[in-house]
């Protein structure tokens, strides 16, 4: 779990001051995120400090600024040697000393990156992929804290999926489909959630699955005709027309875990289309998808090609409440027919 500390000191006003112990309650140990009110409890090192080896680190938390060679391998000497903590900020170049230190160090000192917003934050938390272990927000601003806070400890969410019975198929000629291509990697039943109408989503599989005739692109979703509904997150939906390089779409899987990857591009290319229905409950829902053997809808045992879906087939969907939607943001009490 990763740990985010919040430096304050006596210069800052007592409005930002009463924020951060307000919002300590939900960074606290128990959560394994700490919430630490930095002042002087810690060492500052340097290349030229001379009493170094003979300092007891052990069990310390050390502070240093990384600028070249030396102070890297000052900072790995510190971690065999046994200190607790490593407080690193940077010099000049951010993410390559980061990724040296995490691959150096990991596991024998906690490394905290000094950081001044979200934004710096989130460098430091998945660089390597690994991270550093935590943050040190040198700030006290509340946007900055909550926006921290959600890096650090972010929601796990799941969304409430079901499953649909097909009721029919139907070729329905040739129109703009969009392909969407990540910037990550997804794995059997996994894709988007893609639909005609905001009330019910199709679950479509990304392309996984090996087959003679095409390599398959693991980064990818064939989602379907550039006038359906996906989620631009999970409070609101989107037209895949309008998603472009950088955005980001949500991934779901069969069991209803999401994660966010970012688009690394937008594919509209004319295609055959498919019209396909299905019932869950009172609900007929409907999506339009590429006519093609590499498209496929998750199923409860796997995923089926939109080629081979018959009447009678289970498909996982997920179900909207009842409303509309205004640009994308539900509004339940709005009454919409949507056909």
């Amino acid at each position: 779990m990763k740990e985010l500390w919040i430096e304050t000191n006596s210069k800052q006003n007592n409005t930002s001051t009463s924020f951060v112990n307000q919002y300590s309650d939900v960074i606290v140990e128990e959560d394994k995120a700490f919430f630490v009110a930095l002042k002087q409890e810690h060492t500052i090192l340097s290349p030229s400090s001379s009493n170094f080896e003979n300092l007891d680190v052990k069990g310390k938390i050390l502070r240093i600024c990384i600028s070249d060679k030396s102070t890297e391998n000052l900072i790995v000497e510190a971690a065999e040697r046994g200190a607790s903590y490593l407080l690193i900020s940077t010099a000049n170049w951010r993410v390559i000393p980061l990724e040296n230190l995490i691959a150096r160090i990991k596991g024998k000192s906690k490394l905290i990156a000094e950081v001044c917003n979200a934004e710096e934050a989130k460098v430091a938390l998945e660089t390597l992929e690994l991270g550093t272990d935590g943050v040190l927000l040198k700030s006290a601003q509340p946007e900055e804290i909550l926006k921290t806070v959600a890096l650090v400890k972010p929601e796990e969410l799941k969304l409430e999926m079901a499953t649909a019975k097909i009721i029919s198929t139907k070729p329905i000629g040739n129109g703009a489909r969009v392909c969407v291509d990540t910037c990550d990697l997804m794995t059997q039943q996994e894709g988007m959630l893609v639909g005609s109408q905001s009330a019910g989503l199709f679950l479509v599989e990304a392309e996984v699955n090996e087959n003679p005739y095409v390599a398959s692109r693991p980064f990818r979703v064939n989602a379907g005709s550039l006038s359906m509904y996906t989620l631009g997150n999970l409070q609101t939906t989107r037209y895949l027309q309008e998603f472009k390089v950088g955005d980001e779409v949500i991934i779901v899987s069969q069991d209803g875990k999401t994660r966010k990857a970012n688009v690394g591009r937008i594919k509209i290319e004319i295609r055959p289309l498919i019209l396909i229905e299905a019932q869950s409950g009172d609900k007929i829902i409907k999506t339009i998808l590429q006519n093609a053997e590499t498209i496929r809808v998750v199923t409860s045992k796997g995923s089926k090609p939109v080629t081979e879906l018959s009447p009678g087939d289970k498909v996982i969907v997920h179900l909207a409440a009842k409303g509309g939607r205004h640009f994308g943001v539900s509004v339940p009490d709005e009454t919409v027919i949507e056909k």
